[in-house]
């Protein structure tokens, strides 16, 4: 993983690259959906000015999104 990012920047890009969108917040987490076919994807992203490592892994785990993938959208 190249950088460290926020949760701010981690919510631009999958809702700008991925499709996600704004569904609720409750305190610091902000929780995102995309729809895909006859299933939904849901995954909850803190908004901590920076994430660690191994919570961004668990945010991309949950949005079935490739890390390569995504550090070539940055």
């Amino acid at each position: 993983m190249p950088k460290i990012l926020s949760g701010k920047q981690v919510i631009k890009i999958l809702c700008r690259e991925f499709g996600f969108y704004f569904v609720s917040q409750k305190g610091s987490h902000v929780k995102l959906k995309k729809t895909e076919k006859t299933r939904e994807i849901v995954t909850i992203i803190p908004l901590h000015k920076d994430l660690a490592r191994g919570t961004l892994k668990g945010i991309l785990d949950l949005a079935e999104t490739d890390e390569q993938e995504f550090f070539k959208k940055i």
